[in-house]
């Protein structure tokens, strides 16, 4: 009889990044069930350690950029199921971002493999995870696709 798999938990902390008339947004990487799919920059808290910690050091590993974490906008919770049938219930605490500063880089090796200033209008055209969205509507900004 096969195993079923046990049910995960993760907390996450995510920013959101408006520079002029553009946002900060990464790519999932080929390492990953969701490659080519945009998200916001950021990730997984690691024990012990504080979100907004995590979230500087997770824009750092994905953007080479050194960010000044600003207010939390919100706590967005969802449940999905994994390609193995694992649940997985991400709870994602979002953040704004209110400065940036450095030489945007891409990742090397992680979940991530490409970071961006896109345009609104070139982000409502693009495959951004609909948690991405919902992060961007907590802070005024919509990317929802437009529809014809």
């Amino acid at each position: 009889m096969a195993r079923r798999p046990h049910p995960i938990q993760r907390l996450a902390a995510y920013g959101v990044y408006r520079r002029d008339d553009t946002i900060l947004l990464v790519r999932a990487s080929n390492l990953t069930e969701v490659a080519g799919r945009w998200f916001l920059p950021g990730g997984g808290v690691e024990h012990g350690e504080h979100p907004m910690a995590a979230l500087e050091r997770e824009i750092t590993e994905e953007t080479g950029l050194v960010a000044t974490i600003g207010a939390q906008l919100g706590i967005i919770s969802d449940v999905r199921t994994r390609r193995d049938g694992t649940k997985l219930h991400s709870v994602r605490i979002i953040y704004s971002i209110d400065h940036a500063s450095g030489e945007l880089c891409d990742e090397a090796t992680g979940s991530s493999d490409l970071a961006a200033f896109v345009t609104l209008d070139e982000a409502r055209s693009m495959p951004v995870a609909y948690y991405a969205v919902q992060a961007m509507g907590m802070a005024g900004i919509d990317i929802a696709p437009t529809k014809s």
